[in-house]
């Protein structure tokens, strides 16, 4: 058996963040506030979709607690289980590029609804959002891909440990608490990636799940209960279950902890689907506006990460064909050709009845893919389409950063701007969308959290 450390990574991150929360970077409250202006604005799009209607039902359980969109006052558990599903649903959601992992849709979810429940202030939604964003996004660096690899959701697994560092964090936990609760959510965190096989709901269905874990955890270490101090370095320990890793390195997890804030770069999705297309729906575009004309094309090579194939490229025939609209946001080939045909991949460009257009077939069918050995993902997502015509001409272009992402930021009209129009896509007037954002713009500056407007 190993020896125990003297001093935990769970306690040195406890001691860290309960030193920094009092300074808080302008960065990080800017992220707080485009995580609220983002997520919330997708909980009001999905809410009539089916999977939240039956997030809904299945989650009656009276309480405190918003569910964004809907006149239903619930239980922690349920706000934090519907909300999050909301968010996540479409697949529109922040990321986090060197994970990926979503944040937003488990901190947010999980923090709203222990404001309702304890009559939290904005300085409090604030320190943690901070916190719990920020853990999450540092989980990234220590054992990249292999959680994926290994057939679990990142966003699932972190997010449960995540979401009760950030709840911790805004309840005002003690230090032994604090840690506590991260190693009793340790034990909560779960979520498999099978949902690819045919697209099923269950992905969208993790990051709630992962937010009222974290919010469980957390009122168990308020009462007492304890939880292994080593989660993360233990000999049976997160990231040996999770990663089937051991002897981790927690370096770069730890680095400049409280002084640099990493999630101040968390990337906002302009197109309704994963991440790792964005930029090849971006090539794409990119070819149309120059002249391409997708009716002339032969075949299209891309060239991609390995780390992304059995997510997004792998089995080939499925991902050109794939069977519904959910399948088709996890899906390269569909990505480009709705783009070229549709001219975006928005959430209007995944209804099923475009899925299955056999314009936009013909020309997923003829896309294939290259490894390059070289690819900097996780660390930065690419595209690269090669396109030959029918007569012989090659088309080509490629993009080295994700937009939305650090090295093309969006701003915060952008983000405004989504939020209106994803308000309307759910069914709200525009004049109620705009009253509610700019309820979301001052809620840092709340005494006591109040998200009535969002009910309705």
């Amino acid at each position: 058996m190993k020896s125990l450390p003297v001093i935990s990574i769970s306690e040195q991150l406890a001691e860290q963040f309960a030193k920094s929360i009092s300074l808080i970077p302008s960065s990080m409250q800017t992220l707080c506030d485009s995580l609220l202006i983002d997520t919330v604005g997708l909980c009001v799009a999905s809410r009539n979709q089916d999977y939240l209607l039956a997030s809904l039902r299945a989650s009656t359980e009276p309480g405190n607690c918003t569910v964004i969109g809907h006149p239903s006052k619930v239980n922690v558990a349920a706000a934090c289980i519907v909300n999050g599903t909301a968010i996540h649903g479409e697949d529109f959601d922040d990321t986090y590029e060197g994970g990926p992992i979503h944040a937003g849709a488990v901190i947010i979810p999980a923090i709203l609804a222990a404001a309702e429940q304890h009559q939290l202030s904005g300085k409090d939604i604030l320190a943690g959002i901070s916190v719990g964003s920020e853990l999450m996004c540092r989980m990234c660096t220590v054992a990249p891909k292999l959680v994926h690899k290994a057939g679990f959701h990142p966003t699932a697994v972190f997010g449960a440990i995540a979401a009760a560092a950030g709840v911790s964090t805004a309840l005002r936990l003690n230090q032994q608490q604090w840690v506590n609760a991260l190693g009793i959510a340790g034990s909560m965190a779960s979520g498999i990636i099978e949902y690819l096989a045919e697209g099923t709901w269950t992905k969208r269905m993790h990051p709630g799940w992962a937010a009222q874990s974290g919010y469980r955890a957390v009122r168990l270490a308020q009462e007492g209960f304890t939880g292994p101090r080593t989660l993360f370095e233990g000999e049976h320990g997160f990231f040996h279950a999770f990663a089937n890793k051991d002897d981790c390195d927690f370096t770069k997890m730890m680095a400049g902890l409280g002084e640099v804030w990493v999630s101040a770069e968390m990337a906002f999705k302009p197109f309704a689907c994963g991440t790792m297309a964005h930029p090849f729906i971006d090539c794409a575009l990119e070819l149309v506006k120059q002249g391409l004309d997708p009716q002339q094309i032969e075949k299209i090579e891309c060239i991609t990460a390995e780390g992304i194939l059995h997510r997004l490229w792998e089995p080939l025939q499925k991902k050109q064909n794939p069977p519904n609209g959910y399948a088709a946001k996890f899906s390269i080939p569909y990505a480009i050709a709705v783009a070229m045909i549709r001219g975006d991949a928005g959430l209007n460009d995944y209804q099923e009845d475009v899925v299955h257009d056999p314009r936009i077939t013909a020309i997923a069918n003829k896309i294939s893919y290259i490894v390059d050995p070289n690819n900097p993902y996780p660390n930065q997502f690419t595209g690269h389409i090669r396109a030959t015509l029918k007569d012989g001409t090659v088309r080509e272009h490629a993009q080295g950063f994700f937009r939305g992402g650090k090295d093309a930021p969006m701003s915060i009209e952008a983000l405004e701007k989504k939020y209106v129009a994803n308000c309307i896509y759910g069914g709200w007037a525009e004049a109620h969308a705009l009253q509610s954002l700019n309820m979301i713009r001052s809620l840092r500056a709340s005494k006591v959290v109040d998200l009535s407007l969002l009910r309705s």
